[in-house]
């Protein structure tokens, strides 16, 4: 996280949703034996856990005989910001970025409850796609299902500790910051580029 606190401009439940809503992130586990492990991982929050699955081959997966402390870091707009675009004197190039990590305890969690993992993590992303017919694993032959069932596991993070960067130009005047989020929209390098001009000009 970025040390400059005029960048830290949300509160627990704001960089929350803000997670919730991407759900996807790099998952990571320190290991005694290999040292950080990492993986990207589509997740569901769900109060104050974080529930997700993983292949059982995972090295995460073959780590957690006991559960272990986890961040998952959830990556939102980025973008390239040139000096130039502010059109003020003595400026240096800088890249404004939305990132909110999610500290916690992450464990293996029963076989018998991985069917609601998977069930409720697709309900979730399938009605972002209405008016679209939601697909359900009902759809699945039931030998099919319960074959890829067996090479998953579901786990769970308790969230214990959460933190945010929205950086956004929140430290120069407002008419520079609104100057560098109209070029950031149509001129600039990075991803989700639009979005990350609106979000400067409402930081």
């Amino acid at each position: 996280m970025h040390p400059n606190q005029a960048f830290h401009t949300q509160d627990d439940a704001g960089n929350l949703a803000f997670a919730a809503d991407r759900a996807f992130g790099v998952l990571c586990v320190n290991s005694a034996e290999g040292g950080p492990l990492v993986s990207h991982v589509p997740f569901l929050v769900d109060g104050a856990d974080v529930w997700l699955h993983l292949v059982r081959s995972n090295p995460i997966a073959r780590v957690l005989s006991a559960p272990q402390p986890a961040v998952i870091a959830v990556n939102g707009p980025d973008g390239y910001v040139s000096p130039d675009w502010y059109e003020l004197p003595d400026q240096v190039p800088t890249w404004n970025y939305v990132a909110v990590h999610l500290r916690g305890t992450l464990e293996r969690r029963a076989a018998e409850e991985l069917r609601g993992v998977i069930d409720r993590q697709t309900a979730f992303f399938e009605q972002k796609l209405l008016p679209k017919t939601s697909w359900t694993s009902d759809k699945m032959t039931p030998e099919v299902l319960d074959k890829m069932m067996r090479a998953i596991v579901p786990c769970r993070m308790r969230i214990e500790h959460i933190d945010g960067t929205w950086k956004l130009n929140q430290n120069k005047p407002d008419a520079a910051r609104l100057r560098a989020a109209d070029r950031m929209a149509t001129q600039g390098i990075g991803m989700a580029l639009r979005e990350l001009a609106a979000r400067m000009r409402d930081a």
